[in-house]
């Protein structure tokens, strides 16, 4: 078997029958499914069975709730195609998506397709990767800027990566935690122009409702990788996650001060100001100064 398709099920009702209409009228044939229904209290785990009746290539795991990782690693334990990939039961594919990038994956380790981010609503933006071969992650994390879209629903992995690997349980932006394992373990790494996957917003996910305990979490995790990949733009996106944890925490700063230039190639307007005031007065102040505006 090609392919494990993992798709973690909590309260989906209203959107799980689009997502696996999208995976089962995919064009590629070669896959099982995997449906972790995580303790889900509406009519879910129902609908799980009734699509693992339907097609014998859909599997169903009933669990208690234990969290997206959880559920994740759960579909991990039972899974059994050569490379594995997850799906959120919000999203969908395009139904070409497996059968256009399956014969690129067969190349890599780990592949990376188009997403559609925030599908549906006025934040809506299409990441397209391009279509790149890395030899080595560093490349593929500072120049490919994948900090920038670590999620795991638009990339395909060799299923081994994860023999020494899980999402964190318990933690949230468990994407940003484990994608940077896997790289360390990855051997060739591309990037695709081909596919599509269909990020909806969700008011209630995670990126629109984090507060500072939750950010503090995500700085961890981009702190981590900073000790392998580092460089100007990359400090400065994490810079502007430090200032949110500042400002809703009221922390000192964890992210240590870095002279860089205002004029770095690739800056926006507003990080050349930022590059300028850290270069001039160090972190601390400039995370005081973020907080006492964004307040006003």
């Amino acid at each position: 078997m090609k392919l494990s398709i993992i798709i973690p099920v909590y309260r989906n009702e209203t959107t799980l029958e689009r997502c696996l209409t999208s995976v089962v009228g995919q064009t590629f044939r070669d896959w099982e499914l995997i449906l972790v229904d995580d303790g889900s209290p509406d009519g879910c785990p129902q609908l799980c069975d009734e699509w693992a009746r339907r097609d014998p290539r859909i599997h169903v795991v009933h669990k208690e709730n234990g969290g997206l990782s959880d559920a994740r690693n759960a579909g991990l334990e039972v899974a059994q195609g050569e490379y594995v990939t997850f799906v959120d039961a919000d999203d969908w594919l395009d139904e070409h998506t497996f059968s256009r990038m399956m014969p690129v994956a067969n190349s890599c380790d780990l592949l990376e397709y188009p997403i559609f981010c925030h599908y549906g609503s006025p934040r809506q933006q299409l990441v397209q990767p391009g279509d790149h071969v890395y030899d080595d992650a560093a490349d593929y994390w500072l120049q490919g800027h994948a900090y920038e879209h670590s999620y795991a629903c638009n990339k395909v992995f060799r299923r081994s990566l994860f023999e020494q690997v899980r999402f964190p349980k318990g933690r949230v932006f468990e994407d940003m935690a484990t994608l940077p394992l896997l790289l360390e373990k990855a051997g060739s790494i591309r990037t695709t122009s081909q596919g599509c996957y269909f990020y909806t917003e969700n008011a209630e996910g995670i990126t629109n409702t984090a507060g500072g305990r939750e950010l503090q979490m995500l700085l961890e995790s981009h702190l981590q990788a900073m000790r392998r990949w580092q460089d100007d733009r990359y400090y400065m996106h994490v810079l502007d996650i430090q200032l949110d944890v500042c400002r809703l925490t009221g922390r000192a700063p964890l992210l240590p001060t870095r002279r860089l230039s205002p004029f770095t190639h690739g800056l926006s307007p507003v990080q050349r100001l930022k590059a300028l005031l850290l270069y001039l007065l160090g972190i601390k102040t400039l995370c005081r100064i973020h907080t006492t505006v964004r307040r006003r």
